[in-house]
């Protein structure tokens, strides 16, 4: 799973909660006061780089609403339909997330090559912006800047895929902002066409981002099998158990921030249904108590003589 790391995910409920609510919340009060922002003054400032930047924060207005309803619906508690929780939902608010990060990139890129060529045609009527607006693009810079860092730690912490394509989405604002500020500068000194042609470079970068996201996102709900680091630290702790002759395969579901894992395993075709129970449960144990984020483990073995448990 290419949205997992091996590393320690020690982390109660509660605080994980309340820490992934916290980064969600803080995007979505900075966007709002930035999409205030950023479209008041670029209309004022005539600044149709910074303006865009503006419908780009609007944007992330609705999207941080989608995903706060998604990370809030994640923390339900388990029921008789869920029995391992709602958490499959932060998966499926990255998945909203990397659509609106595409479409916002898809949007941005037309509007750029629109004006782009507007410039080379000779119709364009843009006469260059207020130096005013170049400040609010590099506070921009600034904020997003704070913002990244913050929530790719939080997401780091949480392992919750909704937090880390936040902190992704954060990411682009920091390149599209750079790209409003070297615009805005740039045709301070006449050089108006830099400003769609470093938007349109920055819509590229941004479309490789969100297909990505899409991607970790889609992988986590089709049930893709571990990673590679973790395929072997299963197999390695697994084959360690006394009784164990081989691992036939190792599949995976995640569930928020926990793995559920299906192992299939070979034991001695001499020994009795009883004791292959028992291997499977201390497989189970094993697994468990050495992974800290995974939740249970089926193990199913397969006896040297073709008999099944």
């Amino acid at each position: 799973m290419s949205a997992y790391s091996i590393s320690s995910t020690s982390i109660s409920t509660t605080d994980r909660s309340k820490l992934s609510n916290q980064a969600v919340s803080l995007a979505l009060i900075a966007n709002v006061l930035l999409a205030i922002l950023k479209t008041s003054i670029g209309i004022l400032g005539h600044s149709p780089a910074l303006l865009a930047d503006g419908i780009n924060s609007t944007s992330d207005v609705v999207y941080n609403i989608v995903v706060s309803v998604f990370v809030r619906a994640a923390h339900k508690p388990a029921d008789d339909e869920h029995p391992y929780g709602h958490t499959q939902f932060e998966s499926v608010g990255a998945l909203v997330v990397g659509a609106f990060v595409i479409t916002t990139a898809i949007t941005i890129f037309w509007d750029s090559i629109n004006s782009l060529f507007d410039f080379i045609k000779g119709v364009s009527g843009y006469a260059g912006s207020a130096r005013y607006t170049l400040y609010v693009a590099l506070f921009t810079v600034f904020i997003k800047g704070l913002l990244s860092i913050y929530t790719r730690k939080i997401g780091k912490k949480t392992n919750n895929p909704s937090v880390i394509a936040v902190a992704q989405d954060h990411r682009n604002d920091i390149f599209a902002a750079s790209a409003v500020v070297i615009g805005i500068a740039m045709s301070q000194f006449g050089y108006h066409w830099v400003d769609p042609l470093a938007g349109a470079i920055v819509a590229v970068l941004i479309l490789k981002t969100g297909i990505g996201i899409l991607q970790d996102s889609t992988d986590d709900l089709m049930d893709t099998v571990p990673g590679q680091a973790l395929n072997e630290q299963i197999s390695e702790l697994a084959s360690q158990t006394p009784g164990v002759q081989e691992i036939d395969s190792v599949k995976a579901h995640r569930f928020g921030q926990f793995l559920v894992i299906n192992l299939t395993i070979f034991v001695d075709g001499a020994i009795s249904v009883d004791q292959g129970d028992a291997i499977a449960d201390q497989v189970e144990n094993v697994l468990v108590d050495g992974i800290d984020f995974v939740r249970a483990v089926h193990v199913h073995y397969h006896s040297t003589n073709g008999s099944r448990g």
